[in-house]
């Protein structure tokens, strides 16, 4: 016998992201419009901060627009019939390309400092100061809109945690230009731009072996499958486990299979939803495919992988 869980876990998830929709949507225009405005000044400046900020700011952008897009595609059904596990990873593959631009951002600003070396760059302090003043105020505002969800939601919880990061790159940028502007040594905005550059690279890097692990399908962080295996195993009734498997499908939602062995005589519908309760308040695991085969049946062989 076999059996799987739906429990309420995704569609919860789906319904509350979609309820903070208008809080991404307003996020989203917001810190879009500031990402123009402030590559253009960046690049009529001729600060490297406002270019590195900028680039961040792209980064949140393409965040925002996966938030948005992963909580429209979720609640979408396959019409097609092939897509069997959906559309939920398309905020992975988002993801990914976030980290190829945060990437890039950081390898342009720091190509562009050591070009830099030896010459006097000309940086305007005045448009620096006015538009990371507006890049806080745009942040602050996104982080006060996007909190509001970000407990119930765990689209809009990243997308929270991205702004809130954005927002020590626009404090860099005030920085800068204060310095600039009361020593007049524009390798201030230079070794800051490094600075955001590097906290830009660094956050690429960590979210970037985020999403290897999901596409890899590794275990989930902090979810053991030998602890699984054994929490499995001490079911009454349950003899064995094989075949065990964990993954993460998207951010948020943890699936599982695994064989359950019992002997002869054993009530095997009771050991599906014992088993399923584990995976459920133990593991957080509202999808487990579960099937359930008695001792003596000799069909079943575990596979190599």
């Amino acid at each position: 016998m076999s059996g799987h869980s739906h429990g309420g876990g995704h569609s919860h998830g789906g319904h509350a992201g979609a309820a903070h929709r208008w809080r991404l949507r307003t996020a989203f225009v917001l810190v879009a419009g500031f990402f123009g405005v402030e590559l253009v000044t960046g690049l009529v400046s001729g600060s490297l901060a406002l270019l590195s900020d900028a680039g961040h700011m792209a980064a949140d952008v393409v965040a925002l627009g996966a938030a948005l897009t992963a909580t429209r595609i979720a609640a979408r059904p396959d019409t097609t019939g092939r897509r069997t596990f959906g559309s939920y990873r398309a905020e992975v593959f988002a993801s990914g390309l976030a980290v190829l631009l945060m990437l890039g951002v950081s390898a342009f600003i720091a190509v562009e400092a050591v070009r830099r070396i030896g010459g006097t760059p000309d940086v305007a302090s005045g448009p620096m100061l006015l538009v990371g003043a507006l890049g806080l105020v745009v942040n602050l505002v996104c982080i006060v809109l996007l909190r509001g969800g970000a407990d119930e939601s765990l689209n809009v919880k990243g997308a929270y945690l991205e702004v809130l990061a954005d927002t020590l790159g626009s404090i860099g940028v005030i920085v800068a230009g204060v310095m600039v502007a009361r020593t007049g040594n524009a390798w201030w905005d230079t070794g800051i731009a490094l600075a955001i550059a590097a906290f830009v690279a660094v956050r690429a890097i960590l979210l970037g072996r985020e999403v290897l692990v999901v596409l890899g399908q590794h275990a989930p962080a902090g979810m053991d499958p030998d602890r699984v295996a054994e929490a499995l195993a001490a079911v009454p009734g349950v003899s064995g486990v094989h075949d065990l498997h964990v993954w993460t499908l998207t951010s948020g939602m943890n699936v599982a299979t695994a064989h359950l062995v019992t002997a002869d005589g054993v009530d095997a519908h009771d050991v599906l939803d014992r088993a399923r309760q584990v995976m459920r308040t133990t593991f957080g695991v509202e999808h487990a495919t579960l099937q359930v085969e008695p001792d003596s049946h000799t069909g079943c062989e575990e596979v190599t992988w």
